[in-house]
């Protein structure tokens, strides 16, 4: 017997917005595996979604020191094929690639959740991917915090997929972790985004 579909009685879709880090020190730093699990991050949710434009439709905008809105898939264009799929994840790891040092994180971030509400949906969501590379750059806890409470509609969630010592478990210590991960192994994602969408499911249940 199939279990229940617990997205069977919602009546418009779930939105969701993933903002990828595309900055220079995730290119830079490579080598500890953040390309990578953010790469595949993508993929995940490019493939798990594709059939179920009825229930989600996602966005994926790129943030880094050249600019705090790129975009790489919006409705309607979705990828629907590997090579599409491919494309997006080669235009993301070039972005990187080439793009000026610095930060626009929390720019990236204001903008996704004021823009993710202009459409109806059942709920919205905002997940930011950074490898947590952003002291430098004066971003300090409370400024996540701020994102996590700018708006009570918007259910917004942090990974760090990379770290220089201790940074993103610094970061985490100081925020909510059942809204902030550190997620330093490919593995992790999944089971940090069913988390989400379940804690979401329990909410209003």
């Amino acid at each position: 017997e199939r279990p229940p579909d617990p997205y069977a009685s919602q009546q418009a879709p779930k939105r969701l917005t993933f903002l990828f880090d595309v900055s220079s020190s995730m290119s830079s730093y490579s080598m500890d595996g953040r390309m990578e699990r953010s790469l595949e991050a993508a993929t995940m949710v490019m493939e798990s979604f594709s059939g179920f434009d009825h229930k989600f439709r996602y966005k994926f905008r790129g943030h880094s020191g050249s600019t705090d809105d790129l975009v790489f898939v919006q409705e309607p264009k979705y990828p629907t094929s590997e090579q599409q799929r491919l494309n997006v994840l080669r235009a993301m790891n070039l972005h990187s690639e080439t793009c000026a040092s610095g930060d626009h994180t929390l720019d990236a971030t204001k903008i996704a959740i004021k823009e993710i509400t202009k459409e109806d949906a059942d709920e919205y969501f905002v997940v930011l991917l950074s490898d947590a590379n952003i002291a430098q750059y004066g971003i300090e806890p409370r400024d996540l915090q701020a994102l996590l409470d700018m708006d009570e509609r918007v259910n917004v969630f942090i990974l760090f997929i990379g770290t220089m010592g201790r940074q993103a478990e610094l970061l985490r210590s100081e925020l909510p972790n059942d809204k902030v991960f550190v997620t330093l192994d490919t593995s992790d994602i999944p089971k940090v985004l069913k988390r989400v969408f379940l804690s979401s499911i329990l909410k209003q249940a």
